[in-house]
Formats: structure tokens, C-alpha cells, sequence
């Protein structure tokens, strides 16, 4: 197939290359445009508005804006790359050849937390800040204007995705057991869906070779893990013994409200972030490819990218 992606130079973009290069022909649409090997050809944005793009028959979009955790992007900026940039590069997919359009989503345009015991497509969407809120206006655009005709579009929204190269919010909790300080938020039980980059591309493959219905999906790994979890899993992959404290929640609570008040790294927002649940059902995209469970453990997935880090 000849497959067009957007944002190709990213994490999720170069590994798509480096796993479909040989099977796929792929262009690229992005930024920058440096010379890469299973890269055909990198267009720019600007390109799309002449008549220089040969036919393709898959689009896949990733290119966005990501979350700021820092909070240092304004809310336009969002709007401007994740709504607008999606809104053109679909518009662009109903007026080719191509008859599969992927768009990459986030789970956070869904729900910014999940109050039951997972959250799955029929979720009533209710993001929260101008990431999750861009990222849904772009979706909304796309469902206004998809049909039941010959094209299909397929809607993904992961969390949190990581893999060997990317660290992602995993690079906090990573720094502070590797330094060997104590995890002191032992006695918070929780659960959290991850996205590993190699069932991603499993997914990936099973969307571009099956016949998908047009709609949206979650995805992510068979299991969640707890922040416990992910510390042992972070010691065990450093080869140490994890040192978990169970300090009692309500003096944690204290201190993260006073870190709120002095505006201190550790406060209540941080607190919910690295104890709050958020599980992800991603048994409807597993239908849609036919599989049961995917190939790659939570935990090995896990492993494997602290693996990366430390080398």
C-alpha cells in the first residue's frame, strides 16, 4: 500500500517506518523533512494545497500538538495544530483515492478522569483543558463529515504511549526510583491503562489489513497497572529492590495541599495524577482486528522501555 503520515518524524511516526518500511510504501507529511531510510518522501503542509501529492491508499494522521504538562503552550496553540491541521489533512482524505483514514486521537478527549471502573467508546465526551478539548473538536469535525460510502475512518484514542526512545510521563517516576529516594504513596491503590508501542504497531498492522467499520476505538494494554507496579517494574528493570513506604494518606494529603498552596512540584494535582485510576477498555478494537489478548505483556512492555532509558 502506498501510506501517507502525518507528524512521520515522531516517536509513533518512525516507528511505523521502521516496522512497515519493507511491506509499504511511505510518504511522509510533516515539519521537517529530513532524509530517513523507508521514507519515499516528506511533504510539507503547503503541499497539500497544490496539485503535487500522488494518490495513496491509506492516510494516517498523528500529527498534533501534545500535552503540556509544564502548562507553558497557550490554549490556541493547541486548537491551531490538533482542530485545524486535522480539519485540513481530512478534507484532503475525502477528496483523494484513499480509502482508509487513521486519525490518532487521545484518550483525554474522552475524559480527563474516569469515574467507573474503565472508560470505553460510548463515554459521553467531557475533556478537560485545551488539549483534551482540541483533540475532541478535531473528532467532531471528522464524524460530521464521514459517511457509510467506500472510505473508512477510523478514529484511535490511546493513552498513554511509550517504548524504547520515548519516555513520556513514565520520566518522573523513572528519575526518582533510579535515584534510589524511597516511593513514599504505597498505601494508594490504583490502576492504569499504558499503550506499548509494539501493540500499538500490532494494532496498526490489523487496521491496515482488515476491513474496519468507521468509528472510534480506545487503545491500550490487555492489563493496567498500579504506580506500585510501576515502581517495582522500574527497580526490577535497574536490577534493585524497590523500597515502597505506606505513609498514611490523609498526612500525604496535607502535605500535597500545602505543596498546592507554596506551589511546590508536589501538590494535589500531582497527587491525583500519580493516584488517581484511568483504565481503558480496549476490548472493541481487539474485535475489530480478531484477536483476545495482545502480543506484548503490560509489565514486559514496561520493562522494555525502562531498559531503554537506562542504556
Amino acid at each position: 500500500m502506498k501510506i501517507l503520515i502525518t507528524g512521520i518524524h515522531g516517536f509513533v511516526g518512525s516507528n511505523i517506518v521502521k516496522k512497515f518500511k519493507d511491506v509499504h510504501q511511505i510518504y511522509g507529511l510533516d515539519i521537517v523533512s529530513p532524509v530517513k531510510d523507508g521514507i519515499l518522501k516528506t511533504f510539507s503542509w503547503t503541499d497539500l494545497d497544490h496539485d503535487v501529492m500522488p494518490d495513496f491508499d491509506v492516510i494516517i494522521h498523528l500529527a498534533g500538538k501534545a500535552h503540556d504538562v509544564k502548562k507553558q503552550s497557550g490554549a490556541d496553540v493547541y486548537f491551531k495544530v490538533n482542530t485545524d491541521l486535522t480539519k485540513k489533512i481530512y478534507d484532503f482524505f475525502l477528496n483523494s483515492t484513499a480509502k482508509k483514514f487513521i486519525f490518532f486521537s487521545s484518550i483525554k478527549a474522552a475524559a480527563d478522569y474516569v469515574a467507573g471502573d474503565s472508560v470505553d467508546e460510548n463515554v459521553i465526551p467531557n475533556p478537560v483543558g485545551p488539549y483534551g478539548e482540541s483533540k475532541i473538536k478535531a473528532e467532531e469535525y471528522i464524524q460530521s463529515r464521514w459517511t457509510a460510502g467506500d472510505k473508512q475512518t477510523i478514529i484511535l484514542r490511546p493513552c498513554m504511549i511509550h517504548g524504547p526512545g520515548n519516555k513520556g510521563n513514565l520520566n518522573l517516576l523513572y528519575s526518582v526510583v533510579k535515584k534510589g529516594i524511597p516511593w513514599p504513596l504505597g498505601a494508594f491503590m490504583n490502576k492504569r491503562s499504558f499503550t506499548s508501542i509494539d501493540n500499538l504497531l500490532f494494532i496498526i498492522d490489523g487496521l491496515l489489513n482488515k476491513d474496519i467499520k468507521t468509528g472510534i476505538y480506545n487503545v491500550g494494554d490487555d492489563t493496567p497497572l498500579s504506580t506500585n507496579e510501576l515502581v517495582a517494574l522500574i527497580c526490577m528493570a535497574l536490577g534493585r529492590k524497590p523500597h515502597i513506604w505506606n505513609l498514611n494518606r490523609g498526612v500525604i494529603r496535607i502535605i500535597s495541599r500545602i505543596g498546592t498552596m507554596l506551589h511546590l512540584p508536589f501538590n494535589s494535582e500531582r497527587l491525583t495524577k500519580l493516584t488517581e485510576n484511568y483504565v481503558v477498555d480496549n476490548s472493541k478494537v481487539k474485535r475489530a482486528i480478531g484477536v483476545e489478548t495482545l502480543p506484548i505483556t503490560s509489565a514486559d512492555g514496561i520493562i522494555s522501555t525502562i531498559k531503554s532509558f537506562n542504556s
